[in-house]
């Protein structure tokens, strides 16, 4: 979706919107459309909407008016992403090719967000769709903003890096696995990236396995497709110092291996990379917008299949770290993706702060549904700033507990550790397991997104499907806490 500021309202729009503020009218609306909206009793709800037709300057055009809500909300920022969603969500395939915003009685950062729920909620992904009928194909491709506050188009063109990164999170974990697999997936980014100034870094099973990567090669040996390593690097910051990183889990495909999962909803785990997928399109935010940061993004990347060569339940690999795992579910195989992927990042990149995501378990799900995130954390800074994050971007998360007891039912009677812990705490003990492979005490916090990344009902700012979680969480993360 383009979206274009302009001085006045050009001519020939027949579709235009406004903001309403809880309990009160724009000024200057038709006699029609006041009473059509006392008629229908509209208060100017958050995401309320109310729209008739109405004659101006000789033309008929359509008149929609969206609530904000209370001007005085602490969630101010929230709703307008609401009510430009509830635009996108009502006129997306209402005929429009364009929709005109009056900005003229919202201020500067509130535009903004109105543009960003707007934009997001208009995000779909019909590239194999080919038989839609006309009412169903997508109409709104523009959005044309007149009467902005000054700085109006500066603080959009600011946020704009943000739904480029959702929406590429989105792209990559809406795509099927016979599409995005780990070498595409690194095609694909190396497409995105290419000319913004990050480095991209590949390794393939050759070099992963002179470094020793055992757990996460291990993982991908029944599968076809070859595994990768990607990062990602963007210095934007002083030079010479320590990144943040940033690491995904890109399970492309999960079959669960030899540990297969049952058939019906195993077509979900297309969007097991939804960790790295999420790592990917932070980074393209942050790069985009050119933050002042060092930033380090890594995703690795494998397919878990269960042919003949597929490693079996009761196997033993040998981590990067030199720590050995014995394998007694091969379809806990994000953590040994994982734990190869933070100690490499830790080695060669010596971060300061350190933050996985992952669609780690569904234990998460069980514990927290699918309104927030599960944080599990070492460092208790580090976990305030993601909280405040979430709280600022609306990716919300919430902290979950560890511990040393819970390290007991990892204990294995002939390796280091096990892969799994038992049918208890499924999620503490996946993030023990992890903090396992964090070195002299780096501030790290896993986030286990399992239950946020796809949605089967539409959300504030997006549609069934890919919700783009954790992009926004890793931009406000390094707003808040590198740039001020």
């Amino acid at each position: 979706m383009n979206i274009e500021f302009s001085q006045s309202r050009p001519e020939g729009l027949r579709l235009i919107a406004q903001t309403a503020d809880k309990g009160k009218l724009p000024d200057g609306l038709e006699q029609a459309m006041t009473e059509g909206a006392q008629a229908a009793r509209f208060k100017g709800r958050t995401g309320q909407l109310f729209d008739g037709f109405v004659e101006r300057g000789g033309a008929v055009i359509r008149l929609a008016v969206v609530g904000a809500g209370d001007p005085g909300d602490a969630k101010r920022s929230a709703n307008l992403e609401r009510a430009g969603a509830a635009l996108a969500a009502k006129f997306q395939s209402a005929g429009a090719e364009t929709i005109g915003v009056d900005g003229g009685n919202l201020k500067v950062q509130e535009l903004a967000h109105l543009l960003l729920g707007l934009r997001l909620r208009n995000w779909r992904y019909d590239v194999y769709r080919t038989k839609l009928k006309d009412e169903q194909k997508i109409t709104l491709k523009k959005v044309v903003v007149f009467n902005a506050p000054d700085g109006g188009e500066a603080a959009w063109k600011a946020v704009e890096p943000v739904a480029e990164g959702v929406e590429f999170t989105r792209e990559l974990v809406t795509e099927p696995a016979n599409v995005i697999y780990p070498e595409s997936f690194v095609e694909r980014c190396q497409q995105r990236f290419e000319g913004t100034g990050a480095e991209l870094i590949v390794l393939d099973e050759t070099q992963m396995h002179d470094l020793g990567m055992g757990a996460l090669l291990g993982v991908g040996q029944g599968s076809m497709r070859e595994s990768r390593i990607l990062a990602i690097r963007w210095n934007g910051g002083e030079q010479g110092g320590a990144p943040v990183a940033f690491v995904g889990k890109g399970v492309t495909f999960d079959t669960g291996g030899i540990s297969i999962k049952p058939g019906p909803g195993m077509e979900d785990m297309k969007w097991d990379m939804g960790g790295g997928g999420a790592v990917a399109g932070g980074m393209l935010a942050l790069v985009k917008r050119q933050a002042k940061a060092n930033v380090i993004g890594v995703v690795g990347l494998v397919e878990n299949m269960p042919d003949g060569a597929a490693q079996r339940p009761g196997d033993i690999v040998t981590s990067m770290s030199g720590q050995t795992i014995e394998i007694l579910n091969t379809d806990a195989e994000g953590r040994l993706v994982l734990c190869d992927a933070l100690h490499w990042v830790q080695q060669e990149f010596k971060p300061a702060r350190v933050v996985d995501f992952a669609t780690l378990t569904g234990a998460i799900i069980v514990s927290l549904g699918h309104e927030h995130a599960g944080v599990f954390s070492n460092n208790d800074d580090l976990w305030a700033d993601l909280e405040q994050a979430g709280k600022t971007s609306g990716d919300s998360v919430w902290r979950m507990p560890m511990g040393p007891a819970y390290d007991k039912m990892l204990e294995s009677p002939i390796a280091d550790m096990k892969n799994i812990g038992g049918k208890a705490a499924g999620s503490i003990t996946a993030a023990q397991f992890l903090q396992r492979f964090i070195m002299d005490e780096t501030p790290w916090a896993h986030v286990d997104i399992a239950g946020t990344v796809w949605t089967d009902k539409p959300g504030a700012t997006w549609d069934k499907g890919a919700s783009g979680f954790g992009v926004r969480l890793m931009n406000q993360l390094v707003a808040d806490t590198i740039e001020g």
